[in-house]
């Protein structure tokens, strides 16, 4: 998966969105809990101190009295962490009552602490340590016999132990931390099945695109979803267009060529007629300017051809008939003609253009070999995801070749570097204009055979 893909950008920000969320969404819930846990703990507290007191402070007992009803059976527990103390406060040498849980030891007095008061209970609450050590919370309420104004005031102290309330969190935060992580891993997989079905259609459209330009379809067709029945109707409006630019192109050069081929034969026929200097210079330049018009008008009709979408030829169909032929033209010279190319090598283009290509090549290789002509080829991957594959041709001989400055220069149009050989000197400028108007290129180069060396690069299905 690309960066840069549309797949990869709804993956990413749908995982920014699940890391973000699910930890916010995570920490409100504990919150939430952790509110209600320490709530629920307190209510328990806080009803266990005010039965306590109603129980312990009657109004007609001298002192306050040990609870007949113990709430909670830990109260009867060693050092349980539930715990509960009567103590008095006006009278310092009075009895303080215990709960069985705390044996001889005493719990703090908030109120002695200088704890405030809640507003709302008149209670106060602390967070200490037991008589083990172990972490408690208290609450506390001051009373008096009888709940009375003006008699001696008593300390009414709670404790629970505060393990069970942090116990009972941790293991919420744990629960809750494994259930989003399973929640977070199953959105996750639900994104990539997500992104991967929505996108489906579009590599539909990709396959029918390649199948287009391979040659397998002239149409976008079939169903796709709404959002891209714009794009497909453009895509196919697109097609349309170009064959029709190419049929009009074809038309005009066939008009064009029409048009100037009549005139120019009528002055080159004058003026062979009138004779003299004058004549023989106006024959001259009006041939200079056939071989332009029909040099021009043939790359007019070579970029037609190459606009055309979905041009596909197998390299073997060319590349066969075009050996057996040249063999029995060389056949006294002896020559041997080997071709080496994967069956699954194809062009895109036109047939009559490849073979123009590589009928000129394998004609000049069989002019100057001695012996040998070899011809082979491959598939060079895209460079890119969205690039096009190439077909590479190399075409070599083991004539005398050519140096780096004949190379250079034997591309040019009519040039011929011996003329003892038969050929107009057009063939090599054939092939690179050829090669170039399917943004291919043609390199010369020394082979390995002792020749020369043509190498063409062209586009591949």
């Amino acid at each position: 998966m690309r960066l840069d893909s549309i797949a990869f950008r709804l993956i990413a920000a749908s995982m920014a969105w699940t890391v973000l969320v699910l930890p916010l969404a995570g920490f409100l819930i504990y919150s939430l809990y952790q509110e209600d846990v320490q709530a629920s703990f307190d209510a328990r507290l806080e009803k266990l101190v005010t039965a306590i007191t109603i129980d312990s402070m009657l109004s007609d007992a001298e002192r306050p009295i040990t609870p007949t009803n113990r709430y909670e059976p830990l109260f009867e527990v060693t050092h349980s962490g539930w715990y509960w103390q009567i103590k008095p406060l006006d009278n310092q040498g009075g009895l303080t009552l215990r709960s069985a849980s705390l044996a001889t030891a005493t719990l703090p007095s908030p109120l002695q602490l200088d704890y405030p008061a809640d507003p709302e209970s008149n209670m106060r609450w602390r967070n200490d340590s037991g008589p083990d050590g172990k972490p408690v919370r208290i609450v506390e309420v001051v009373d008096t016999l009888g709940h009375q104004d003006g008699k001696p005031r008593y300390s009414i102290v709670v404790a629970g132990p505060s393990e069970w309330l942090e116990y009972s969190v941790s293991t919420f935060r744990n629960r809750l931390a494994l259930a989003l992580a399973v929640a977070g891993a199953a959105l996750l997989a639900l994104m990539f099945f997500q992104v991967h079905f929505g996108l489906a259609p579009l590599q539909r459209v990709e396959k029918a695109l390649s199948e287009i330009r391979s040659g397998k379809a002239v149409r976008l067709d079939g169903a796709v979803p709404a959002e891209i029945e714009p794009l497909r109707d453009e895509i196919n409006a697109l097609i349309q267009s170009n064959e029709d630019i190419v049929e009009r192109a074809r038309t005009q050069v066939g008009n064009l060529a029409h048009g100037l081929k009549t005139p120019l034969a009528v002055m080159t026929n004058e003026a062979r007629g009138h004779g003299g200097q004058l004549g023989e210079k106006v024959v001259e330049q009006t041939q200079i300017m056939s071989d332009q018009v029909q040099h021009y008008l043939e790359r007019a009709r070579i970029a037609a051809r190459v606009a055309v979408i979905g041009r596909v030829t197998p390299l073997h169909e060319v590349v066969d008939p075009l050996v057996r032929t040249l063999s029995k033209i060389n056949q006294d010279k002896g020559l041997k003609i080997t071709v080496d190319c994967p069956e699954e090598a194809q062009f895109q283009g036109e047939k009559h253009d490849l073979e123009e290509m590589l009928g000129n090549l394998l004609d000049n290789a069989c002019k100057w070999a001695t012996s040998r002509v070899s011809l082979s080829a491959q598939v060079v991957a895209a460079p890119t995801q969205t690039g096009r594959r190439r077909l590479r041709i190399v075409v070599e001989d083991d004539g005398p070749g050519l140096t780096a400055d004949q190379r250079t220069r034997i591309g040019k149009r009519g040039l011929r570097l011996d003329e003892t050989k038969p050929g107009s000197g057009l063939g090599l400028s054939i092939v690179i204009d050829l090669a170039q108007s399917y943004r291919g290129n043609l390199t010369l180069d020394a082979a390995q055979l002792g020749g020369l060396k043509a190498q063409l690069d062209l586009p591949a299905v």
